[in-house]
């Protein structure tokens, strides 16, 4: 017999009223003795909390303030039953205060009805603007209220005036929060693993669900702080300064005239951090900022139907070329580049030498950052045996090294380290860098996998901060054979701007964890090309023909654009490509003949020279793609080229892999609100992405599908 989950028993608690659900789960229940416990404890705990419903009222508005700061907060992602969770939030909000209000001394305290309170940051608990508490002062008589720095951003010198009801709410809240929390542990510690059956984790008491056991504690104490944080933000009038997420503007590609511009040059990214951080914000409720969305670490967020280098082929990665009719432009056409590197074995793969740079500042004191992270890093080191080495470094207002380099088959110790981790202070990242670089660099494995691993939310506000600084630092470091990958984590503080520079210089390789389902496709699915590079400094040179392209636009890459030049220059740096990675690029091509886009214009034939004139034989080729890579270890390139000749393909007998590529394409200028997305609609995204998932392994085309009906539903334009 199924026995029902701990979602059911609670629904059943909290809707007494709902006889068919009761019918339904009473055989079960009877066959269940610890599940019918389990439901009289739900029932008791929901008596409890009506029970001050009828005390009097709060004051007059705030519980709506409350109720909204909590709804248009952004969350993780959590269970169903985390709904119920929140109505349980706001019950317990309300009753506890108005007992509060039931009970409370009139008796005139230190305080005159004109004073207020106030939130101000003690300069010796905040060593800088994220400091590890906010302390209530103004009152010497009032308890304390600690408020850890999980959301609010107040500067040393900044002294917020709460409203008059604050200072009446702050004394009643806390009840509130704790009731909650408590709460909320019961229930996510009685059932850690919503899929199994309740009698298993009643009777079970087995230590393999400690570290779930041990999580679900750290979730019951962060839930109680945000709910804490959310209301204080409101109540300050400060909901704005808890969010300092850093994205770097992006320019979009506009459209180039072949005939004065034939070249278009640009270095290949790999990166898949923009595609979880936009799901993150869609899951959440909300459309990413512009900025967020890069289109080409959308594209190659996917894995393509696409060949790899045969067995013979001296080259690791493989070029293919196909066009096709433009979905969102019907007289213009779509060509897509597609680079496959050559998939290895796991047991063929080189030792490596591994150094963990974790941050472990209060900004990682979060569920979604700390121990999500810890969790992601079970995933990595059991992955790794005694071929590899691996160290931690920490860093918080300084850096250590708390684990030497030590064996992969000693996965205990190394088990032993990550859970040992907690956060707290300031974020001197610049000092943890060029620690975890000289432990890399001090055990560095000749012929094999040399890389650092950083994982933060990218929020250094103490040391080496300057982008210059730390950029010129990986540089060196890369130069040397020692790579970098970056794990990003969180919301509220979150830095892409500063982790995407250092992974583009890094020789290195940028993902966003936004749940643990992610921390897989990294860290087991995609293992070998998140850490073995196969070809490094890879750029692509695309020449297009005047005789049969009039203009065209590179969709994504804006911040991956080179000088002409500098493809053959093999001094300049670019991305590097992973085992078994693809890369996917997109123009959209305005053929010979067609109308130019809006905003372009013919230009004068040149008066000295003829480099503005279409060939007198014109070719019947669309372009060519050049490519330019290194091997791992040595400094010169090699090139590989390849044309491409228009065969008029229609969109509807193209291919899978064009046809889903173009709607993820569609996907983020919708995103974007790009001025380019010409009749692209959501109900073209989701339709052309349907056409695609034959070939989808993990599931991740058709999770974008679903994630294109919630951006539809959540977007307020009207798309034509």
């Amino acid at each position: 017999m199924i026995h029902p989950s701990e979602d059911s028993l609670f629904a059943l608690a909290f809707e007494p009223d709902d006889g068919e659900a009761a019918a339904a789960l009473a055989p079960h229940l009877q066959e269940c003795p610890a599940c019918a416990e389990r439901l009289a404890a739900l029932q008791a705990e929901q008596a409890l909390l009506y029970s001050g419903l009828a005390a009097p009222p709060l004051p007059e508005g705030l519980l709506e303030r409350v109720t909204a700061t909590i709804s248009r907060t952004p969350r993780p992602r959590r269970s169903p039953r985390m709904k119920w969770f929140a109505a349980a939030a706001v019950v317990l909000v309300s009753a506890s205060a108005a007992i509060w209000f039931a009970s409370r001394d009139n008796t005139p305290g230190p305080e005159t009805d004109g004073e207020r309170a106030q939130l101000t940051p003690d300069p010796d608990d905040l060593p800088d603007k994220h400091g590890d508490e906010l302390k209530r002062s103004g009152d010497s008589h009032a308890p304390e209220t600690i408020v850890p720095d999980l959301r609010l951003n107040f500067s040393r010198d900044r002294s917020v005036d709460l409203p008059q009801e604050a200072t009446v709410f702050g004394l009643s809240y806390e009840h509130a929060v704790d009731g909650y929390t408590k709460a909320v542990g019961d229930m996510t510690l009685a059932d850690p693993s919503p899929n199994t059956p309740m009698r298993e984790h009643l009777a079970d008491p087995s230590p393999a669900l400690e570290p779930e056991r041990e999580l679900a504690a750290k979730d019951k104490e962060i839930a109680g702080v945000e709910l804490r944080a959310a209301l204080v933000d409101e109540l300050s009038g400060n909901s704005e300064l808890g969010n300092t997420e850093a994205y770097q503007r992006i320019y979009e590609n506009s459209f180039q005239a072949a005939l004065s511009e034939p070249l278009s040059t640009f270095s290949v990214d790999v990166d898949r951090a923009s595609y979880a951080n936009t799901r993150r914000f869609l899951e959440s409720g909300q459309l990413p900022p512009p900025d967020a969305v890069r289109i080409e670490e959308l594209l190659n967020y996917f894995k393509y139907d696409d060949g790899g280098p045969a067995a013979s082929d001296p080259h690791p990665v493989s070029i293919k070329l196909e066009t096709a009719s433009c979905p969102w432009q019907e007289d213009h056409r779509l060509v897509r580049i597609a680079l496959k590197g050559r998939e290895m074995d796991l047991d063929d793969r080189p030792g490596s030498n591994l150094v963990f740079l974790i941050d472990v500042s209060g900004s990682m004191n979060r569920a979604e950052k700390l121990p999500l992270l810890k969790k992601a890093m079970r995933l990595l080191i059991n992955k790794l045996d005694a071929r590899d080495k691996i160290a931690v470094v920490v860093y918080a207002g300084a850096a250590g090294l708390v684990l030497e380099p030590t064996s992969g088959a000693e996965k205990e110790i190394l088990h032993a380290a990550m859970e040992g981790l907690s956060a707290g202070g300031s974020t001197n990242g610049g000092q943890g860098i060029q620690l975890a670089y000289d432990v890399a660099q001090q055990n560095f494995i000749k012929g094999g996998i040399n890389r650092v691993i950083l994982c933060t939310d990218g929020d250094f506000n103490v040391g080496t901060t300057s982008n210059g600084d730390l950029t010129r630092l990986v540089e060196a470091k890369a130069a040397g054979g020692v790579f970098l990958s970056l794990l990003g984590f969180g919301s509220g503080n979150y830095n892409d701007t500063l982790l995407e520079t250092l992974s583009n210089k890094g020789n290195g390789n940028y993902a966003y964890i936004d749940s643990f389902k992610e921390a897989a496709k990294v860290f087991s699915r995609e293992l070998l090309g998140t850490l073995w590079t196969i070809a490094k400094d890879v750029k692509l040179q695309v020449e297009f023909n005047p005789a049969q392209v009039a203009a065209y636009r590179l969709i994504g890459y804006e911040n991956r654009i080179m000088a002409h030049q500098d493809f053959n220059d093999d001094s300049k740096d670019a991305g590097d490509i992973g085992v078994g990675h693809t890369v996917c690029a997109l123009y959209q091509i305005v053929p010979a003949g067609v109308a130019l886009p809006e905003g372009l214009t013919a230009i004068d034939p040149l008066k000295y020279g003829s480099s503005s004139s279409v060939p007198e034989i014109p070719s019947p080729e669309l372009l060519t793609v050049k490519l330019r890579y290194k091997q791992p270890e040595d400094s010169s390139s090699q090139l590989l080229e390849v044309p491409l000749t228009d065969r008029g393909t229609s969109l509807d007998t193209a291919s899978a892999d064009l046809k889903f590529s173009a709607a993820v394409a569609a996907f983020g200028m919708l995103l974007r609100r790009s001025q380019h997305k010409g009749s692209a609609s959501w109900g073209t995204v989701i339709e052309l992405a349907g056409e695609g998932t034959d070939f989808d392994p993990g599931g991740d085309r058709r999770a974008f599908i679903r994630l294109a009906e919630t951006a539809q539903e959540l977007s307020t334009a009207t798309i034509p």
